[in-house]
């Protein structure tokens, strides 16, 4: 039985211009890999699947890519969805 709890995604710059919201609450496996987490998101978001190799997440505060990375997450953790600034773009 996996075990699942409720987290905060915060959505930052381009990633909330897609989902058109810049936070919600969603349900994710307590043991999951960055890459996993990602998909979860992107099923509540689809459009989110462009800016895959523009994003990094923030999770307990500390960056993390997308890829292997075992991330163990507790009820009402927050995490950060994050593009890429890229260097001499304007604000």
């Amino acid at each position: 039985m996996v075990l699942r709890c409720q987290v905060e995604v915060l959505y930052f710059a381009k990633s909330a211009e897609i989902a058109g919201v810049h936070s919600e609450t969603i349900s994710m496996p307590q043991e999951i890999k960055a890459l996993q987490l990602w998909k979860e998101i992107e099923t509540q978001h689809p459009g989110l699947a462009e800016i895959i190799n523009q994003v990094i997440f923030a999770v307990h505060q500390e960056y993390v890519e997308l890829g292997d990375q075992l991330l163990l997450l507790q009820p009402g953790d927050k995490i950060a969805v994050i593009p890429h600034i890229v260097e001499g773009s304007a604000f």
